[in-house]
């Protein structure tokens, strides 16, 4: 079957923003050192795979989110992305559409449900999704052949290979991380579930409902602490549905730019060298984006 790559591209540009020496400048003398590897990261990957069908998703939710009014604590324990951050995220997020790369983007729903949307509409078109992210929460996304990606280490793994990473079947892990909770996102998850006691729940009963409306049989289960367990979960029970709302992926969010396909697009010459003068890029950087877009590159001669 055909891939559909989607690319969890904050990721991506976090990564570069962390790792990247800040010596790279813009014409206003802004830092552009998350968008030269931000623009390594997507060289690469289309030089390997050449993708006929990509989306890359940004996240514009940050604190804008429907989950941010289902629960406002939800990612408060992240510090603001600062101003020369928010910039290059733009920069980024101009790159992909000059070097012809679809863009998901939306003020109410975050990357991963515009992933999920995505790998929703590409099923429906005979499309296998490729989600390259290494985060845990895309896990729940993935039937069949589909696939997840960690770009940086190499690994990847399908639906089978999501119980060795995490102890639970991938279409668990909505109702796994409601209970034993991600503080990643600021989700407490229920008193007194850790992950091994949260997936030892699941394989016994196989969802949350199940394990709420039997809560009574837990104490009769083997592992410490099992008759206190169920004691928590009927005092927590609200708490609980609230944070699957939270931790469950929506496959429902408007796609914009790529609601009628996902196929690579002709990169636009003349944006991107517009660009790259903007980010000050050097001549091998611009040969090799040009390459990535299909374009002709010719260098600059000085007058």
């Amino acid at each position: 079957m055909t891939p559909l790559y989607l690319v969890d591209a904050s990721l991506y540009v976090f990564r570069a923003w962390h790792s990247m020496p800040d010596e790279f400048r813009d014409t206003d003398g802004w830092p552009t050192n998350a968008v030269h590897g931000f623009a390594r990261f997507l060289a690469e990957l289309v030089e390997r795979e050449r993708p006929r069908h990509i989306a890359i998703a940004f996240d514009e939710a940050l604190d804008s989110c429907f989950r941010n009014r289902l629960y406002p604590a939800y990612k408060a324990n992240r510090a603001p992305a600062p101003d020369e951050l928010r910039r290059q995220f733009a920069h980024c997020k101009a790159l992909c559409r000059v070097l012809g790369l679809p863009v998901l983007a939306d003020h109410d729903y975050e990357a991963d449900d515009l992933i999920g949307s995505a790998l929703h509409a590409g099923r429906a078109r005979g499309l296998t999704g490729v989600i390259v992210s290494a985060d845990k929460d895309l896990s729940q996304l993935l039937q069949g052949d589909d696939s997840q990606w960690d770009f940086a280490r190499g690994q990847r793994w399908t639906a089978a290979g999501v119980k060795a990473r995490h102890g639970v079947e991938a279409h668990q892990m909505a109702d796994y991380l409601a209970l034993c909770g991600d503080a990643v996102d600021n989700i407490p998850g229920v008193p007194g579930i850790g992950c091994k006691t949260a997936a030892s729940l699941l394989h016994h009963f196989g969802t949350l409902d199940a394990l709420l409306a039997r809560s009574d049989e837990i104490q009769f289960l083997r592992f410490r602490g099992a008759g206190q367990v169920g004691a928590k979960l009927r005092q927590h029970a609200d708490a609980a549905r609230l944070y699957r709302q939270l931790t469950t992926i929506a496959c429902d969010a408007p796609l914009g730019e790529v609601a009628h396909g996902f196929a690579r697009r002709e990169g636009d010459a003349d944006a991107l060298r517009a660009l790259c003068d903007t980010l000050r890029f050097g001549p091998l950087t611009r040969r090799r984006l040009h390459a990535v877009a299909g374009l002709d590159y010719a260098p600059a001669v000085d007058a």
